[in-house]
């Protein structure tokens, strides 16, 4: 399971529990074995001594020339020695020349010291592990001196014992620490949990706080008593919401806006049609003022579609998210476009561009400057005069636009690029073209929204002159 599937507070007891628990386990596995050499170190004390009886215990006799080894020991004399009836002792007595001298004959032949287990006890016993009989066992061999009146020589002693007591030792040691350690385990688990719930309690919390709200509540959630890990994901989610909240008031503006807009043209076609279905005007006329009438909700729509998508494009990242484009290319493809319009008002026009790139989609560009050029195409008077310049001063692509038309009320200015407003000191020119008040909206946003400003100044010669800067690519 992956840890995202688990519930923090599950995953943080078991990061914690899990590692506490391998300790105890990997303890618990040196803990035996510690205790089982300890118990052997002690057992093996027991065997050296009865090793040491039985030696003392032995004499040498001569016996047809040869010396002998002589044991007078019954096995009575090694139940002493048996710690309780869960071991056994074995014993077995080889004589000068490794004979058999005494007890029990099948015990498998001793080691050479040099196979020996260190031990801490003198180089004339030493100890390791055997079998006998099917059980392992504990063996014990000691090389004892032995003398008499007739000689002396070495005699070898072995004793074996049985590892049951000293298992049951080791356990009883490893079996006392793990309940000690399962106590622990425990306690650490009632603090982790106890830990891990209160220090979640803020999550649950803001849980709470968010399932209680309304679904148009959008407001920013209180970081006053948020703990500092916390902070981060409220403040995201803050400035979620935020944006959420500016892209569902930009919808509602949207929606408001275009069913108030609209239903004026709407209305008025209709009863452009319903007049002329009575015959009120000529069918010429009619169809004039229909297409008319037509024509400017197609702008206005156009207009209002353009708004949204630079809107939707500003949420994606208008700049950061577009490519190179030569701003200044595009501008003579637009006044190219555009000739006609400008001849059929007989309009003095000059242009000049230097190489401008700028990051922006090129739809935005398009947009930005067919919004202005028209502008300034409608409001100029017949016969004027229409200057478009694009330059760079610096790090930033400058346009300009000038015209000369009637300017800017001073009443207007601060809502110029509010949509739907209009800031002309004077009407439109008799024969241009009635306008929706968006143009300067649309192009706010898109000047805004590519890290630029935009200006609109009353001409001291009359006029109007709109300047945008924008940041050069790479600037």
């Amino acid at each position: 399971m992956k840890p995202g599937q688990l519930s923090l507070r599950r995953y943080l007891l078991l990061g914690i529990l899990v590692p506490v628990l391998a300790f105890v386990v990997l303890a618990g596995a040196s803990l035996y074995a510690s205790a089982l050499a300890a118990a052997n170190t002690a057992y093996d004390r027991t065997l050296l001594a009865t090793a040491k009886v039985i030696g003392e215990r032995l004499q040498v006799q001569e016996t047809a020339g040869r010396l002998q080894v002589q044991a007078d020991l019954p096995y009575s004399a090694l139940e002493a020695f048996e710690a309780d009836n869960r071991s056994r002792l074995y014993y077995r007595v080889l004589g000068l020349a490794q004979e058999q001298v005494s007890g029990f004959g099948e015990l498998p032949p001793p080691r050479p010291q040099g196979d020996r287990q260190a031990a801490p006890y003198a180089a004339l016993v030493h100890f390791y592990d055997d079998d006998f009989r099917g059980d392992p066992v504990r063996m014990a061999v000691l090389l004892q001196p032995v003398a008499g009146p007739q000689g002396y020589g070495m005699a070898t002693i072995q004793v074996a014992e049985t590892l049951e007591l000293r298992h049951a030792l080791a356990r009883q040691l490893l079996q006392d620490m793990l309940w000690q350690q399962a106590l622990l385990l425990a306690l650490i688990a009632g603090v982790v949990v106890l830990v891990v719930q209160r220090a979640t309690a803020p999550v649950r919390q803001l849980s709470r706080q968010l399932q209680a709200r309304a679904e148009t509540d959008l407001s920013p959630l209180p970081t006053a008593d948020v703990p500092r890990e916390l902070q981060p994901v409220v403040e995201a989610s803050n400035q979620f919401m935020a944006r959420l909240s500016h892209l569902l008031d930009h919808q509602k503006r949207f929606v408001r806006d275009a069913s108030h807009q609209l239903r004026t043209p709407l209305a008025v076609l209709k009863t452009q049609v319903q007049s002329a279905r009575r015959g009120d005007v000529e069918p010429g006329q009619a169809l004039a003022e229909i297409a008319t009438t037509v024509e400017r909700a197609t702008d206005l729509a156009n207009q209002m579609l353009a708004l949204a998508k630079v809107e939707q494009l500003r949420q994606q990242g208008l700049r950061e998210a577009a490519a190179t484009e030569r701003w200044d290319e595009i501008v003579r493809s637009l006044a190219l476009d555009m000739s006609p319009l400008i001849a059929d008002r007989n309009i003095d026009f000059e242009i000049s561009t230097d190489p401008t790139p700028v990051r922006a989609h090129a739809w935005a560009l398009r947009e930005l400057v067919r919004n202005l050029l028209h502008n300034a195409v409608k409001f100029s008077p017949p016969s004027g005069g229409l200057a478009l310049r694009l330059q760079r001063e610096g790090a930033m692509a400058v346009l300009t636009v000038a015209d000369g038309g009637p300017g800017i009320a001073p009443a207007q200015r601060a809502r110029l690029f509010q949509p739907f407003a209009s800031g002309l000191a004077a009407g439109p020119a008799p024969d241009a073209p009635h306008g929706s008040g968006l143009g300067l909206a649309i192009c706010d946003e898109i000047v805004r929204s590519l890290g630029g400003s935009i200006a609109l100044d009353n001409r001291a010669g009359g006029g109007l002159q709109a300047t945008v800067r924008l940041p050069l690519a790479g600037g």
